[in-house]
């Protein structure tokens, strides 16, 4: 009987998963695991012992079916039979980009992702947002006790390295300054998602360890704004799931440590993200829970002065903008419209805030009304709101803003304007800037010359890569 025969009878004894540890490590096995490249998999499986039909039984296929993969003339591309694949081989899901691995849930009750539909999964972290934003709510100022802890996600590789024997203040720091140059280099050059994340992974490893409580406590602060830039990261690319997930985690340690500030954040990312995914009732549910929550930010707190975040006020005016966005894609404009006058009742940038752009807000709200007339001029501030600050992805998505508006106007200027626009999003690593070229490409195509559909096209073919 060959090798993987004899690893599956010892998967349905109850022992280790089947596949040997030693191919999960090889590199072109990882390479086809993240591209979800099933038939190269098949293929390596084959090659060291493991029959067709042994393939099949573990995975849950017709052996036909598997013989179709491994010749390339099969391609498995849905979500639900690569976590069958993964969890059936034994494969960690992580390796696949698929979430944690079986029987480790990042959820109340138990339910692996592999038992849910995609819209379940969906729902049930949305719902994992609300639980703990309301948990943080009623326990202002409060650790809340019995949180359970993030599972592990490591995956098979190189042996890793020994970690200290104990936490101190340099690992505190350490984690600090890996937050401020991720930061910082997402607002210059757009998101790395994959780096923010092995950041996290390598930081969270870093709260197992004993010390002192001060600096377990300042550690966690620490870990969970790094989960908050994975999150932001994971939004700017496009991965929705992902950043919902290190939401999840930034929230339940700004929870344990009673940070109002971090849990303020975490729920406005989520409640963003949410929107922008297209359900804006529940990203306004998380929106509103925020600006509950940071009417408990105190005062003198030092958070915004180390985040170089903003303050309270400056957090409250982006939540209640971002719920206008909400409420205009509900239908309810005069809502949006008093959101956003309140917005500016709390709050008005100067040139010394790294973060926040009510102006652009509005113009994309008037927009979509189709008032160009008054959707300028706010995007004309919003551009110049950015000018001197070190934030190049927020002033490429206000000259995506600009552009859009003038060539839908028919300025002369508009096709310059589109030209410097696509250009800028050439440089910035963001799907999400990407995705906000859409309505330029649109409005490009109905103007009629020809060097308007050829920035149409160079926009459209952005739009259709992945940053």
């Amino acid at each position: 009987m060959g090798s993987g025969e004899e690893n599956l009878i010892g998967t349905l004894a109850g022992n280790t998963p089947p596949v040997d540890p030693v191919l999960l490590a090889r590199p072109e096995v990882r390479t086809a695991l993240a591209n979800h490249d099933i038939g190269t998999l098949f293929r390596v499986l084959n090659s060291n012992g493991w029959s067709q039909r042994g393939i099949a039984g573990v995975t849950k296929m017709h052996q036909s079916e598997v013989s179709e993969i491994i010749n390339k003339s099969r391609h498995v591309t849905k979500h639900q039979v690569l976590v069958r694949i993964a969890d059936g081989l034994g494969i960690p899901r992580e390796l696949m980009n698929l979430g944690p691995t079986q029987n480790v849930s990042a959820y109340p009750g138990g339910s692996t992702r592999g038992e849910r539909t995609e819209e379940e999964i969906a729902t049930r972290r949305r719902r994992v947002i609300m639980a703990l934003g309301t948990t943080a709510y009623a326990a202002q100022g409060k650790p809340v006790p019995d949180l359970k802890p993030r599972p592990k996600l490591l995956g098979p590789g190189p042996a890793p390295i020994p970690l200290p024997s104990r936490i101190q203040g340099i690992q505190v720091v350490q984690v600090r300054k890996l937050f401020h140059d991720l930061r910082d280099a997402s607002r210059a050059h757009g998101s790395n998602p994959r780096v923010s994340s092995g950041t996290v992974d390598w930081a969270t490893e870093l709260l197992e360890l004993p010390g002192t409580e001060r600096v377990k406590q300042a550690l966690k602060v620490a870990v969970a704004e790094l989960q908050l830039q994975a999150a932001w990261a994971a939004f700017d690319a496009g991965l929705y799931d992902h950043a919902i997930d290190h939401c999840i985690r930034g929230l339940e340690l700004a929870v344990e440590t009673g940070d109002a500030y971090l849990q303020t954040l975490a729920l406005q990312f989520a409640g963003l993200a949410t929107v922008e995914r297209g359900r804006p009732n529940d990203g306004l549910a998380m929106l509103q829970i925020a600006h509950l929550i940071a009417e408990h930010i105190p005062a003198d707190d030092e958070r915004p002065r180390i985040l170089k975040q903003g303050s309270r006020a400056v957090l409250q005016a982006c939540g209640l903008a971002d719920s206008a966005t909400a409420l205009a894609l509900m239908g309810d404009h005069k809502g949006a419209a008093a959101k956003m006058a309140r917005a500016r009742e709390l709050w008005q940038p100067t040139p010394a805030d790294p973060t926040g752009d009510l102006d652009n807000v509005a113009a994309r709200l008037e927009l979509g009304q189709g008032r160009l007339d008054a959707a300028e001029p706010l995007a004309a501030a919003s551009l110049r709101r950015w000018e001197g600050v070190a934030n190049n992805r927020a002033r490429t998505l206000s000259g995506v803003l600009l552009a859009t508006i003038h060539v839908r106007a028919g300025e002369p200027d508009g096709l310059a304007l589109a030209h410097n626009a696509i250009t800028g999003v050439t440089k910035l690593s963001s799907q999400r800037a990407r995705q906000r070229l859409v309505p330029l490409a649109t409005a490009l195509d109905a103007r009629p010359s020809t060097d308007a559909r050829q920035l149409a096209r160079a926009a459209r073919h952005l739009t259709t890569t992945r940053a």
